[in-house]
């Protein structure tokens, strides 16, 4: 039998949704995890590579999972870990630089939003991934600066999922931001903007390499009878690829152009903008 990738004990988690990070590199690492634990993730873990050390002040925030030979351009066997781990346990994943935002997040907690997910009868929540980046990227040559974030405020599109010719109820495909403007960088399976960043793992449920679940309720945007409460996660994670990857670098010198607009880090800027809605949750 396989040595499973990582083993979590339950008897050391408290109650409330359990928080992944996978952290790819140092890169914004200290301020995700401080993020998602003033969002009230009290079972915060970062996965990460032995000799990747946590940053400075985050140990008493977090938990983490040495894995040797990470390798996080697939997180899906991880994912399925987690699932076979914690079947009925909210769970929640994104990468360092990555920032979870939900609506009224300043006022209400990761659980209070699992709680009503639940209420809702919901087992997954549509996840937009937003692209952040600096309007200076001569003084953000990582393409990191959270004092200097913006996103596209236009350009964004969404396009009817088929598998096999046949369309998936309720299933969308959407794209924008840096994946749209700089799609000769990226492959095609890597532009899509859509994640299932938050769901509730149940037996038989596998996450595919796509990106996508093998049930497909957990695709889904919305419950068919009305609206239901979508999150985002703003994520630098493009921007740094683009600005670190030596294919794309020197030909990018700025990611600013006319419908770029400051990111104010709060949660009613994204909804102004359609990135998330709160559905019935008021």
């Amino acid at each position: 039998m396989a040595k499973p990738l990582f083993d979590i004990p339950a008897e050391t988690l408290t109650k409330g949704p359990i928080g992944f990070i996978f952290a790819e590199d140092i890169t914004g690492l200290s301020s995700s995890i401080r993020h998602h634990a003033r969002l009230g993730f009290d079972n915060l873990y970062v996965l990460k590579r032995p000799d990747l050390e946590l940053p400075d002040g985050c140990d008493e925030l977090c938990e983490t999972i040495n894995i040797g030979d990470a390798f996080f351009s697939d997180v899906s066997p991880y994912i399925n870990r987690l699932i076979e781990l914690f079947p009925d346990r909210w769970v929640y994943y994104c990468f360092n630089a990555e920032y979870l935002h939900f609506p009224f997040c300043e006022k209400r907690s990761i659980s209070d939003l699992t709680d009503f997910i639940t209420e809702e009868k919901r087992d997954s929540v549509f996840t937009y991934t937003i692209d952040l980046y600096p309007g200076d990227l001569g003084k953000s040559k990582d393409g990191f600066s959270l004092e200097d974030a913006h996103f596209d405020g236009a350009g964004y599109y969404a396009l009817q999922r088929y598998i096999d010719g046949e369309m998936q109820d309720r299933q969308l495909d959407v794209y924008g931001g840096l994946k749209w403007r700089f799609e000769e960088h990226l492959p095609y399976e890597k532009r899509r903007l859509n994640r299932i960043g938050l769901f509730k793992p149940q037996p038989g449920l596998v996450l595919e390499p796509t990106g996508y679940f093998n049930m497909p309720e957990y695709n889904t945007y919305s419950c068919p009878w009305h609206n239901n409460t979508t999150i985002t996660i703003c994520s630098f994670r493009t921007a740094k690829s683009l600005k670190t990857n030596p294919g794309s670098t020197y030909e990018i010198d700025s990611f600013i152009w006319s419908k770029s607009i400051k990111f104010r880090w709060n949660s009613q800027q994204l909804m102004d903008h359609g990135f998330m809605e709160p559905g019935q949750w008021f």
